[in-house]
């Protein structure tokens, strides 16, 4: 009975709200601007940094990126900036300082524009050369050093998922605290140029020697209690790839909602078709666990997005296996973009309008920039959800269809 009474003092205090901002919050999050967020969710990864899949070096004519978020409406940028290796670069001010400075281009036409950074499973070797700074320890209570991070004391102690991404690339350990130092790092600098989001990736495989989450909940505590005070609205989501188990202890879940791979499956016989179903492989769609959010509020099933995942090429391209992950040998992203420009305008409809009529509690982050690896070889690129142009050679020309999926 009180679940019920919080949960409809919440809807009644956002609809009050909703008169002058739909997306307004501070300190915590209703479900209702929550979802709005979801519903608005655009993929656009490292839009915010040099994008090292690029020829040149750059990430080419952001200037079209920068206007598909106002033509369309974008709310949620996910994963706007992030590392995948390439450590060093964190330890440049133009990182930073060119990530901010789009930032404050998008707020000043719309304020209310969340962008969302990354922390991943990954960490390599070359983390050895940064700096660890003095807040971070306090941050996380700890005595203050003058050193740098230490790539050893990150990983598991027993080897698991030591090197996994490579030699010298391996899955951070949660329960080791230089993994924690690491993340405060990487979060807290982010929200400090102005990101209110930070997806945290495969939390069970740094969760690897976590019983309960017991390190996952300790840790976050200290993360929101830190970033808390300097986000720009007081507060910041945190989601991740946690599966349709999430990340609860007894009834509390540590996220703020969820995030999954589409799970597509292949239409056996009919090369390159794809559904979605429900009980297909691992897919979440109508088992998101029911929980308490960090703001407080009761749900049936945690809000979460569905996204184009992005993983390789597999050794069967142009094969179907239901078995496997593969989008008929592709990666879900490279499936979608290989499809010529009307089928993939009108799968992302049906993608939409299925996920709408099958879980309430579901949204479609539309992809609107997303690393494709096609195999045989070939390098691997950005697509982009904009109409492609000599500056942007991989556009899908779908921007108009976000549009007016949205609008409607």
């Amino acid at each position: 009975m009180k679940r019920l009474l919080y949960s409809a003092l919440l809807l009644l205090a956002s609809c009050g709200s909703a008169a002058e901002d739909p997306y307004r919050f501070d300190g915590a999050i209703t479900q209702p601007v929550l979802e709005r967020y979801l519903s608005r969710a655009v993929t656009m990864s490292e839009f915010l940094t040099v994008d090292p899949f690029c020829n040149d070096g750059t990430y080419p004519d952001k200037e079209a990126d920068v206007e598909l978020i106002r033509s369309t409406g974008a709310k949620f940028i996910g994963r706007a900036i992030y590392r995948w290796g390439d450590e060093p670069a964190l330890a440049d001010p133009a990182f930073w300082s060119g990530a901010r400075a789009l930032i404050d281009r998008v707020h000043a036409f719309d304020p209310d524009v969340i962008f969302q950074a990354a922390t991943f499973e990954a960490v390599y070797r070359t983390v050895n050369e940064i700096e660890v700074p003095a807040w971070t320890f306090e941050a996380l209570g700890l005595p203050v050093e003058k050193r740098r991070f230490d790539y050893a004391s990150m990983l598991n102690r027993e080897g698991i998922y030591v090197d996994l991404w490579g030699p010298g690339g391996s899955v951070p350990d949660i329960t080791q605290v230089e993994t924690q130092l690491w993340l405060m790092y990487l979060i807290g600098s982010y929200v400090d140029i102005g990101c209110e989001a930070v997806h945290l990736g495969q939390v069970w495989l740094m969760g690897m020697n976590d019983s309960g989450w017991q390190t996952w909940d300790s840790f976050l505590r200290k993360v929101r209690a830190w970033v808390g005070q300097r986000a720009r609205r007081h507060f910041v989501l945190f989601d991740a790839h946690a599966g349709s188990r999430g990340m609860l202890v007894g009834e509390r879940s540590l996220l703020d909602f969820n995030s999954f791979p589409l799970r597509i499956k292949e239409v056996a016989g009919r090369p390159m078709e794809c559904v979605l179903e429900a009980d297909h492989l691992d897919a979440l769609y109508g088992k998101s666990p029911a929980c308490v959010v960090p703001s407080g509020w009761h749900c049936d099933g945690l809000p979460y997005l569905v996204e184009f995942d992005n993983f390789g090429v597999s050794d069967h391209p142009g094969e179907a296996n239901l078995a496997d992950h593969y989008v008929w040998g592709y990666d879900e992203i490279t499936w979608f973009y290989m499809l010529d420009v009307a089928a993939r305008r009108a799968w992302l409809r049906y993608a939409y309008e299925w996920l709408r009529a099958h879980d309430p509690h579901g949204h479609l982050e539309m992809p609107g920039a997303r690393v494709v690896s096609v195999g045989g070889g070939a390098q691997v690129f950005l697509c982009r959800a904009v109409a492609p142009s000599e500056r942007i050679p991989y556009g899908m020309a779908i921007d108009g269809v976000i549009a007016e999926l949205w609008r409607e």
